[in-house]
């Protein structure tokens, strides 16, 4: 029955009011808290360490907008307020790296269709190098620190990473000794950071001069059947940053910023002066862009090295003729006899008719 007329019935008594459709319920909304701890659950793919380091923008995002936060009232402005509120706790590169991870966060949930836009997609998330944080640790440095470290394997940790560009801790422990191939000068690196991509889960490293004295010595003081070329320091309770914190201490020596990556940048800065940065690159793992953004360093033998041999020769007055000032004898008028007549006189002259020159004969 129409509507209209059920209407007309029911107000003449002549058919039942029909009862009141309950008003639908609105769905609730999806929260953030919600969102992320579903987004962690599903990525079963990932590292332990990849996951803590997730959980790190997990913890400042509901921190900032509360867990409760439904997850489509978040706007770009939002997005862009969490970020100045991280740049007063956080270096600018932390910055960057947690608001690339809320770019990822909030790009699934698009991909999803659970948002319509990726509200932290304009935020600057790509780490940039640090010139303020560069150190280069030169040949006697390195040789305090051998001269302090406690034992071999001490001296074979800072080794692989100055001499062998070996990230730490992840790469040092683990290489084995099936890894070093004495015969062909070389050994295998075994990459956790570049193993998803492929062709990156491990790189040949020439078994450099530098670094086969340190490799030898582990070598003859490890047991039978060690099978990792470290093996004193490799529970995760050690910090090995901690420790050689302490061995430069004792050297005498103050810590540099980003104590193992200065060791690796070092070796590279010092590799691309003799090798081409290709080949360069295949020993460390990187790029090329990333070495040189984040790696290669402007040192002072450089300077040393491009500048005039005896710069003090250039001085004033030593070796370079200085620059002829005018004098007023070069500029100095021939001074005029005293009797001579006022420059005045002549202007009050008046030439006459026949002009300057004598008058000439017609004939």
């Amino acid at each position: 029955m129409p509507d209209l007329w059920r209407k007309r019935l029911e107000a003449v008594g002549l058919v039942a009011a029909a009862e009141p459709k309950p008003e639908p319920k609105p769905e609730p909304k999806l929260t953030l808290g919600a969102f992320l701890d579903g987004y962690m659950a599903s990525r079963v793919d990932i590292k332990k360490s990849t996951r803590i380091a997730l959980g790190q923008t997990v913890r400042y995002l509901t921190a900032f907008f509360g867990a409760d936060k439904p997850l489509e009232d978040i706007t770009p402005g939002d997005a862009a307020e969490w970020r100045f509120h991280l740049k007063s706790k956080l270096a600018d590169n932390t910055v960057r790296r947690r608001c690339g991870v809320a770019k990822q966060f909030f790009g699934a949930a698009v991909s999803k269709r659970l948002l319509a836009g990726n509200p932290f997609a304009k935020l600057k998330s790509t780490v940039r190098g640090n010139p303020a944080r560069e150190h280069f640790i030169k040949a006697d440095v390195a040789q305090k620190v051998f001269d302090a470290c406690p034992d071999a394997e001490w001296r074979l940790i800072f080794a692989l990473c100055r001499f062998g560009g070996l990230r730490c801790p992840s790469e040092v422990l683990a290489l084995t000794w099936d890894d070093i191939h004495w015969a062909e000068g070389r050994f295998t690196v075994h990459s956790p950071k570049t193993e998803h991509h492929p062709g990156k889960e491990s790189r040949k490293v020439p078994l450099f001069p530098e670094l086969l004295p340190h490799l030898r010595e582990a070598f003859e003081q490890a047991e039978d059947r060690a099978v990792y070329v470290i093996t004193r320091y490799r529970h995760s309770n050690q910090n090995l940053r901690t420790q050689l914190c302490r061995i430069l201490r004792k050297a005498g020596l103050t810590p540099w910023p980003k104590l193992f990556q200065n060791l690796r940048s070092t070796r590279q800065t010092e590799l691309v002066k003799t090798r081409p940065i290709h080949v360069v690159c295949e020993y460390m793992g990187n790029s090329q862009a990333v070495a040189m953004e984040h790696y290669l360093q402007v040192t002072d033998e450089d300077y040393l090295q491009d500048a005039a041999q005896n710069p003090a020769q250039y001085l004033p007055g030593r070796g370079l003729p200085e620059r002829k000032q005018e004098t007023a004898d070069v500029q100095q008028r021939p001074v005029l006899p005293r009797d001579t007549e006022s420059y005045m006189n002549v202007h009050a002259e008046l030439v006459g008719a026949g002009g300057l020159e004598p008058p000439t004969s017609s004939l």
